[in-house]
């Protein structure tokens, strides 16, 4: 199946990234995957982690391609986007997906250089992508009902406080109000921005909660949902709001959490 549709998905690599260039591959989306590297971050749990997620992708009858960027640069986001455009043509879809996790502390012993990690990534990263993105949506005509559409991966941090993670948690909060303030600048121009707020999955990044039998333990009695979701779970959620279903949806905040933030 494809759509003749293109879509980036930064931090493409692993968990959630690589959840959601497979699942937008399987919509008939040529999906240019970007990252650090190819290979998927240890600690994972994908079964094909040994397989790079653009050649898992073209192995299973899908079309992607890998481009190396750091989402931090424009001068390689730039790369990106025009490396994308340049070999298809145009760009329909932008996920906003890498980040970082650099561990729990209060603000007290959170290190600043952690913090400015956190927040370059985190937050910057999407600011840039999304920079792109909207500058070459507005080179292009609407198709459908659609000029282009981001997707940007906040989290349930953005929306609430988690304990322990102040840098994360201010990125994540101004990734949520960034994708609104987007929705509303853009909206005439058939714009559509939205984001999805993964809860815990098993992720690599999420591993040492899981792997701490009390911190699991927390993470399951927190949850209303008796068991965790997956990087599929978010994967799915951004391939609605990839598609012509959402199409009069943006500014949103999509929860994938298992109802831990509706308590």
């Amino acid at each position: 199946m494809t759509n003749n549709k293109v879509a980036i998905v930064t931090g493409a690599s692993s968990g959630n990234g690589r959840a959601i260039a497979k699942r937008l591959a399987q919509d008939g989306f040529t999906v240019v995957c970007s990252d650090l590297h190819p290979d998927a971050r240890p600690g994972g749990y994908e079964d094909d982690a040994d397989t790079p997620t653009h050649e898992a992708i073209v192995r299973s009858g899908g079309q992607a391609t890998f481009i190396a960027a750091n989402a931090t640069s424009m001068t390689e986001m730039t790369s990106l986007v025009g490396g994308a455009v340049d070999q298809y043509g145009r760009l329909d879809v932008m996920v906003n997906n890498a980040g970082i996790f650099t561990g729990l502390a209060t603000i007290v012993d959170e290190k600043e250089e952690d913090f400015d990690k956190t927040i370059a990534v985190n937050l910057k990263g999407v600011w840039i992508g999304s920079k792109l993105a909207i500058t070459q949506f507005l080179k292009q005509d609407v198709v459908g009902d659609t000029r282009g559409t981001i997707v940007n991966i906040a989290s349930i941090g953005g929306l609430i406080g988690l304990a322990q993670e102040p840098g994360y948690c201010a990125s994540k909060g101004g990734v949520v109000n960034l994708t609104r303030q987007l929705a509303v600048d853009f909206a005439a121009e058939q714009i559509r921005v939205n984001a999805v707020c993964p809860g815990f999955l098993a992720t690599a990044m999420v591993r040492p909660f899981l792997d701490d039998p009390d911190l699991n333990t927390g993470l399951h009695a927190q949850s209303p949902w008796p068991n965790l979701g997956t990087a599929n779970d978010v994967a799915q959620a951004v391939s609605f709001l990839s598609s012509e279903e959402s199409r009069w949806m943006t500014g949103s905040s999509l929860t994938v959490d298992g109802g831990f933030t509706a308590r």
